[in-house]
């Protein structure tokens, strides 16, 4: 009886609607994972030209598979020697899809890129034409109006 008593209260609870609403000043949004990458001078043209083959082909192919949302390079001025002047950006649903976003996007740059070892080996090859000075992952927001 105390089972069905306690089985009918959860059911209760489950079938109300959350009426608690968050009183922050925005709505949180997708996920962008990003890296922050500082090219060498001169070497612009050979690493978007490396990435293109690899990144971009990866990155196309996982967006049209459903594993990320979108992904973007930008790419201008550092503001000092010390900054980065490309930030690679890939948005992902939410922080949920972090979870199996290696399962997903490992089997997809096989195919791609070739096996570990070939993917290392492009991957050292960048180590003459760019650094990465770092990795952020970050939520998109949209603000509400001043009034909500």
């Amino acid at each position: 009886m105390r089972k069905l008593i306690l089985i009918t209260i959860v059911a209760l609870f489950a079938a109300v609607p959350a009426t608690a609403q968050s009183n922050a000043p925005y709505t949180e949004g997708p996920v962008w994972d990003i890296i922050l990458v500082r090219l060498k001078h001169g070497m612009h043209d050979a690493y978007f030209k490396s990435i293109s083959k690899t990144f971009k082909a990866v990155m196309d192919e996982a967006k049209k598979e459903g594993v990320i949302m979108d992904y973007k390079i930008l790419y201008g001025q550092a503001s000092s020697q010390d900054d980065f002047n490309v930030m690679s950006m890939v948005q992902l649903k939410n922080y949920a899809a972090l979870d199996t976003y290696r399962e997903k996007i490992d089997p997809i740059a096989r195919r791609i890129e070739g096996d570990a070892k070939t993917q290392t080996a492009t991957f050292s090859s960048r180590v003459d034409i760019r650094e990465i000075l770092g990795y952020k992952l970050m939520r998109e927001i949209t603000l509400k109006n001043s009034d909500e």
